[in-house]
């Protein structure tokens, strides 16, 4: 075991070697636990705002193993904070554990919590030798609602020095790339009649709806090629012998920066003005009060990242090339606080995410696998940060540079 003296001096290579080798072996002794609590939560799936099992069952197990408990964190039921030991730094690992409707973990949210939930088990035996802090945050909801945006709009995520989520995925990359991204729930009123008697009486709401999706279309050959508009229609009418005098659609509006979203945002909306003024019918819209930011990786902890995957015999590209990318609440987090959110490889090639597929990976062998790699890179990582603190300035002075 590394001496406590290495609390007063900064420790030698040989010294930090040493102690992510404890680390590992801390995640490896864990590993049978780490994989049922995966496989616990992969049997149980819970959507957004919903997971009362899962936020428990983690806090829990880290509150078997020495860790301090605050549940309800941000006035969210299901979101937690289990830290360990205290001062600075303070490394964050950040849990996602909602499911999917119809098709559960098929984002593979499950290993993206135990993933968390490992890596500070065994960073806790740095924390507890070298100093600082290493916490499990909790955080409900990423798909559709944006749990961690509301969070750090709430504050959960200040001082904090870095935070770290991995995802599963097709492929090892030390870095994400994220659209930033907000909601329209949009509804027309018309006016019902009867579809033959009297179709002249009527104001038909769901003709507003199709010609606002036509107008889409035809805005999409005119947008960026990293941009995306896409909705469903969730009201179209109730009887097909009837003028539809409601219809109702939710859609999301995404791109590269915040500066092209806005403009696109005006776009999309003028689509469904001018469907309203073409039929007649009223418009009422309302843009989701949650927008998910862009992701800033930070180079520093992403480099670090990479290298720690090494002996694990993964070779993580540090930057991705392809262009097929959604969005992300951890966005929200990295303008905040160094952040990094590396994709694992669980999957071969060709299995998407949000299939049916992809939640059978998130509890195979494959998928524990990942996740145990993934717990250990970013427990080595978090050694790297507690043990030299200029690699925490390093880190810190990126992220400013990058704010201005």
């Amino acid at each position: 075991m590394v001496s406590r003296e290495s609390q007063h001096r900064p420790p030698g290579s040989g010294e930090i070697e040493k102690l992510k080798s404890i680390v590992v072996n801390e995640i490896n002794l864990r590993a049978a636990e780490l994989s049922e609590l995966a496989r616990r939560i992969h049997a149980n799936p819970e959507l957004g705002f919903k997971e009362f099992h899962a936020a428990a069952w983690l806090a829990d197990y880290l509150e078997t193993l020495g860790f301090a408990a605050e549940r309800g964190i941000a006035r969210l039921p299901t979101a937690f904070k289990a830290s360990f030991g205290k001062g600075r730094p303070a490394i964050a690992f950040l849990a996602e554990y909602d499911a999917l409707p119809e098709i559960g973990h098929a984002c593979g949210h499950n290993l993206i919590a135990t993933a968390a939930v490992g890596a500070a088990v065994g960073a806790r035996l740095a924390a507890e030798h070298l100093g600082g802090q290493v916490a499990v945050f909790g955080t409900p909801a990423e798909e559709v609602y944006g749990g961690k945006a509301i969070m750090a709009d709430r504050g959960a995520f200040a001082d904090l020095d870095a935070a770290m989520l991995v995802h599963p995925d097709s492929a090892d990359i030390a870095t994400a790339q994220a659209l930033a991204c907000q909601g329209i729930v949009v509804e027309f009123i018309g006016k019902p009649a009867h579809a033959a008697a009297r179709p002249e009486a009527g104001v038909n709401a769901l003709d507003a709806m199709l010609l606002s999706f036509a107008a889409i279309n035809s805005l999409r050959q005119h947008i960026r090629p990293t941009a995306r508009v896409h909705g469903i229609i969730t009201d179209g009418g109730q009887a097909p012998n009837v003028v539809p005098a409601h219809s109702a659609a939710s859609f999301l509006v995404r791109a590269r920066d915040d500066a092209y979203l806005d403009a696109l945002k005006e776009k999309v909306l003028n689509c469904f003005i001018g469907a309203g003024v073409a039929t007649g019918a009223e418009l009422k819209y309302k843009w989701d009060d949650v927008r998910y930011a862009t992701m800033r990786n930070n180079m520093t902890l992403a480099r670090l990242y990479q290298q720690n995957m090494r002996p694990l015999k993964r070779n993580v590209l540090l930057t991705e090339a392809r262009q097929a990318f959604g969005s992300t609440d951890m966005g929200n987090v990295s303008h905040l606080v160094p952040s990094i959110q590396p994709y694992v490889a669980v999957a071969r090639p060709g299995v998407l995410i949000h299939s049916p597929e992809f939640a059978a990976v998130a509890a195979s062998e494959d998928g524990l696998k990942g996740m145990l790699d993934a717990a250990k890179a970013m427990a080595m990582t978090a050694v790297d940060l507690l043990s030299d603190p200029e690699m925490v300035k390093k880190a810190r002075d990126e992220f400013e540079q990058g704010r201005k």
